[in-house]
């Protein structure tokens, strides 16, 4: 089949090496325009379009995908099926009637839970321990098409957004495939989604980083897990006679036996930072104070008098 690839960021990738060794013709990569993502370099924030260009595949990277122009340059190509992953833009109907079969989307949940554009770090926010990928039959609403495959996968302890994005990537790849083959020789059974989710997953927003201090502790280190490499979870030091210092959370560990003022510090020496949350307390292992680079709790507390009872707050 003539297969065209629609996709921008690393997640797309394994998906794309595997269509690339099948039997399936790549006429054309649409991707999103040359831009930095989050400080990325070009070449970070899209390499897909580096696979294409290794592959002497066009490459087409339009402002919009649904207009005529657009529609109009899909169409010289003659797809048979369009396959899209960590693309970035949505496809209205007269898009995906381009291609004979209409598309497929590799979606990285067990949908339908976790809808949208982030389900890997709600996922990992949440507390989950599984996730997955799901294959869908594209329609026009949102990762609302039936379900022609799905494969689970378990979430360990340290797992973090990024560890987990590669795992689901490989393990996506293969399934794809067989959904083309499948496809392609007529043998699926789709399976609609329920239309309520049981979780979303909204694209992230800078804010979201911010700790409440009054979940959990455990809620935090999720958090802390869930948002790399953006937006990151951050708070602020309120120290005596100073401005709020905005530090980012790196890495934290729980420690359950130990109760405390959300918010408050309960012990700043010895190497050790561990501030109250809502249930137990939260040990700061690694710490980034605003404009410098990532401390250990030790090199930070040697540069920053922190003491018990300062607070660190949202704002």
């Amino acid at each position: 089949m003539r297969v065209i690839l629609m996709g921008t960021g690393p997640f797309a990738v394994p998906m794309a090496r595997a269509i690339y060794a099948s039997s399936h013709t790549v006429p054309l990569l649409v991707t999103r325009p040359r831009r930095s993502v989050h400080g990325k370099t070009q070449a970070e924030a899209n390499p897909m379009r580096a696979l294409a260009i290794s592959h002497g595949t066009p490459v087409f990277d339009p402002e919009s995908i649904n207009t005529q122009e657009a529609l109009a340059e899909l169409a010289k190509h003659k797809p048979d099926l369009l396959v899209v992953c960590d693309y970035g833009q949505i496809l209205k109907p007269d898009t995906l009637a381009v291609a004979r079969l209409g598309g497929i989307n590799l979606h990285g949940s067990l949908l339908p839970k976790y809808r949208g554009a982030a389900p890997i770090n709600w996922a990992v926010f949440n507390g989950d321990s599984e996730t997955g990928v799901t294959v869908i039959h594209m329609t026009p609403r949102i990762d609302a098409g039936p379900a022609i495959a799905q494969a689970k996968l378990s979430i360990g302890p340290g797992d973090t957004a990024v560890t987990l994005e590669p795992k689901l990537a490989d393990l996506g790849a293969p399934l794809v495939l067989d959904a083309i083959n499948a496809i392609a020789s007529g043998a699926i059974s789709p399976i609609s989604q329920d239309p309520f989710p049981t979780a979303k997953a909204p694209r992230l927003k800078k804010e979201d980083g911010a700790v409440n201090w009054t979940r959990t502790a455990e809620q935090i280190r999720n958090q802390i897990r869930a948002f790399v490499p953006w937006p990151k979870t951050f708070t602020y030091w309120h120290r005596p006679n100073a401005e709020p210092l905005r530090v980012i959370l790196e890495s934290a560990t729980v420690i359950p036996d130990v109760s405390g003022d959300a918010g408050s510090v309960i012990e700043a020496a010895g190497g050790q930072l561990l501030i109250g949350t809502g249930v137990g307390a939260l040990r700061i292992d690694a710490i980034q104070p605003s404009g410098k680079r990532v401390l250990s709790a030790a090199e930070f507390l040697r540069g920053y008098p922190v003491r018990p009872g300062e607070r660190f707050n949202t704002t």
